[in-house]
């Protein structure tokens, strides 16, 4: 899948028992991040109860310049946040992390995840007098940590009786002035996990590839209800909202995570082989070589190899340099943006009967377009497998998928007509009841809503996830 879905967005945060340089461990990890969100970035930086902080729209590389990271200078926590964004919008105020000045003190806060209740929460915060800057619902978090910190002895203890009244997906790390609380929704719907560097930091993370890249050690995943709170005195589990069963995003393992990643003990690498294997199984067709659409097309044509037999090429080269920057100012340029990003290899799949591994079709439009690549370079055949499931409903958990109407999976009356439309000689998806194989022998509940219209949370009361400013403002 090639410039279609997004995820909301990545958390980084990081604990280090003195003063040190946690700006620059935020950068790294961020950077580590950066496929989770490209649109805006952040860094706030705790020194001794003082805050510092740099937030803008571009990739980590374009804001966090030498100069700028020497202007966070020392301290001895620090969060990031990398974004693109689902709910409120794309404005300058729902660039995180969120910077809240109260009563109690100073607190910093990242989100991962969507509310289905942010326009709930925020009606009635606002019929209490309360002020909103921005748009996104990680505001709506903040103000009902903020209302209970009022009564409670410590910013844990708030969290822990606002969390009951917070419905949806949010994986979230809170900085204080004295330290990081991490908490993850009842059913750990977005990854969040922990580990620790060889000199005592503390590092919490979207992804354990975030962990690596500055050196710490794995220790786990935050239970999904979980309150993990990091101190001076050690690390603190508080687990009073872990009462649900797990039910993760499914769609992390077929396309969000980056493959050097684990999260609840599953290799997402070995998740899309997995996804590979299964399509052969379940999808075989006659051809005479394999690619996948990168990136995280690659392993799960791999897979499609190894079970078929079939051999596995480079059929694409992706252009790395062209990222969110790219403008399209001219209808052709817009026509042409796959190939500027994707060029098909043409002495691999010239004359070839190509078996094309994608891990999703929204609209179609950029399937056919890449199909349109393959059979320009040469392809006597395209036969496109795709490693989920058709896309049927919209996401309510930080899915950027598109209205439901424009979904081209409900657009046809048959996968038959759908491969037709995009130009595929034959097209199969992942079947729905094999989601859980991809998973190998770790058994637990994840979500499939998007595809099934089936979501372990109710949603009855939200707004289209995309639609969130016009639903509180109407």
């Amino acid at each position: 899948m090639f410039g279609n879905i997004h995820e909301e967005c990545g958390v980084f945060g990081i604990f280090e028992p003195k003063t040190a340089n946690p700006a620059e461990s935020a950068y790294m990890g961020l950077l580590a991040l950066q496929h989770r969100g490209q649109e805006s970035c952040g860094i706030t930086v705790c020194d001794d109860g003082v805050f510092r902080h740099k937030r803008a729209d571009g990739l980590v590389s374009e804001v966090f310049t030498r100069s700028e990271l020497d202007k966070l200078g020392q301290g001895n926590m620090a969060v990031g946040h990398v974004r693109y964004s689902t709910t409120g919008g794309h404005e300058h105020n729902n660039i995180q992390p969120l910077v809240i000045r109260h009563m109690k003190g100073n607190m910093a806060l990242v989100h991962n995840g969507n509310l289905v209740n942010a326009a709930e929460l925020r009606g009635s915060f606002e019929k209490a007098g309360a002020i909103f800057h921005g748009t996104s619902d990680t505001e709506a978090i903040a103000y009902s940590i903020v209302k209970k910190r009022l009564r409670c002895s410590s910013t844990e203890e708030a969290v822990e009786k606002a969390m009951p009244f917070i419905k949806g997906a949010y994986s979230c790390i809170l900085m204080t002035a004295t330290k990081l609380i991490a908490f993850r929704d009842k059913k750990g719907f977005r990854p969040l996990c922990y580990g620790k560097t060889e000199d005592g930091a503390v590092v919490v993370a979207s992804e354990s590839c975030a962990l690596d890249s500055v050196g710490a050690r794995f220790e786990r995943d935050i239970e999904p209800g979980e309150i993990v709170v990091i101190g001076d005195d050690g690390i603190n589990s508080i687990k009073t909202n872990c009462r649900d069963k797990k039910h993760i995003c499914i769609f992390e393992y077929i396309y969000f995570a980056r493959p050097d990643s684990f999260i609840e003990g599953v290799s997402v690498a070995q998740a899309r082989l997995n996804a590979g294997r299964i399509l052969a199984q379940t999808s075989p067709v006659d051809a005479d070589i394999v690619v996948g659409v990168p990136d995280s097309g690659l392993d799960a044509a791999l897979g499609y190899s190894l079970e078929s037999g079939i051999p596995y090429a480079t059929g694409f080269v992706k252009n790395r340099y062209v990222g969110r920057s790219f403008i399209q100012p001219t209808q052709s340029m817009r026509e042409n943006a796959v190939r500027i990003k994707l060029n098909a290899m043409r002495q691999v799949v010239a004359g070839k009967r190509v078996i094309m591994i994608d891990d999703s079709i929204v609209r179609g439009t950029t399937s056919a377009r890449i199909i349109k690549l393959m059979r320009d370079a040469g392809a006597k055949e395209v036969h496109m497998r795709i490693s989920s499931p058709p896309f049927t409903h919209n996401c309510y958990f930080g899915t950027d998928i598109d209205d439901e109407e424009k979904l081209i999976a409900n657009k046809y009356a048959s996968v038959k007509d759908i491969g037709e439309a995009i130009g595929a000689d034959s097209l199969e998806y992942l079947p729905v009841s094999r989601l859980k194989d991809l998973l190998g022998d770790v058994k637990m509940g994840y979500c499939k809503g998007c595809f099934t219209g089936s979501y372990p949370e109710d949603v009855s009361g939200a707004g289209k996830k995309n639609k969130f400013d016009e639903k509180i403002h109407k």
